[in-house]
């Protein structure tokens, strides 16, 4: 069992920056790829980002290209999301989860966090 925490959501105006981490309470943190989803009001959860176990490949959704960053420390069981030049349509739900697949899909993930809210202000 892998348990996640996420933190750091709010609410931002646009334009501003936020940086969400997850934290995990197990060592085998490391052994696992690392993805952040987003689920708005009414509509499915989405990819924005995954980084595999060793931090060393990432992979973004075209919406967040270039301003979210995606890191983890593993001497810490932490994964991160520092989002940049924040937009209205960034508001959602964030959601830290593991997977020992290297996967963009919702289904490929079997551990989630609680899910921390971010709201970005126009």
């Amino acid at each position: 069992q892998v348990q996640l925490v996420e933190s750091g959501g709010g609410l931002v105006q646009a334009g501003g920056s936020l940086r969400l981490s997850c934290a995990s309470s197990r060592r085998t943190f490391s052994n696992y790829n690392m993805g952040w989803f987003r689920q708005a009001p009414g509509k499915e959860r989405d990819f924005v980002a995954r980084i595999n176990w060793s931090g060393g490949n990432t992979n973004y959704a075209d919406s967040v290209k270039g301003r979210f960053t995606i890191s983890r420390d593993n001497a810490k069981n932490t994964l991160y999301l520092q989002m940049n030049r924040l937009k209205p349509e960034d508001t959602a739900v964030y959601y830290c989860a593991a997977s020992s697949r290297w996967s963009d899909s919702v289904v490929g993930y079997g551990y989630w966090g609680q899910g921390t809210q971010v709201t970005v202000s126009s």
